[in-house]
């Protein structure tokens, strides 16, 4: 599967569109993170804790796009964009959609 947030690809002839496809994870964020993270703020640095939690929804979130993609019968996705939003009471959740063009290219 070839994803791409370009809304065409080099070398690749598009030949069917097979619709808007997305993936959406929504992940929690527990205890021990956000106090690691708030050692982090205070001392300053990198939060390791959220960063990691951050690429793995990403990442299944477009893993997700791609199996709905495989679904309609395409064999790559185009003009990917990947959104963040914060849920829940405190900000707690994370939502993290993919979305993009499922395309049959050649």
């Amino acid at each position: 599967m070839i994803t791409t947030t370009t809304p065409t690809i080099e070398g690749k002839r598009i030949v069917e569109y097979k619709g808007i496809v997305f993936g959406e994870v929504i992940a929690g964020v527990n205890f021990i993170k956000d106090f690691a993270a708030s050692l982090t703020n205070f001392f300053g640095g990198r939060s390791g804790s959220y960063e990691g939690e951050l690429i793995e929804a990403r990442e299944n979130a477009i893993r997700e796009m791609e199996t709905r993609a495989m679904r309609l019968g395409a064999n790559a996705v185009v003009g990917v964009k990947i959104d963040y939003e914060v849920l829940g009471q405190g900000g707690n959740m994370l939502m993290v959609t993919a979305s993009g063009t499922a395309v049959v290219v050649e």
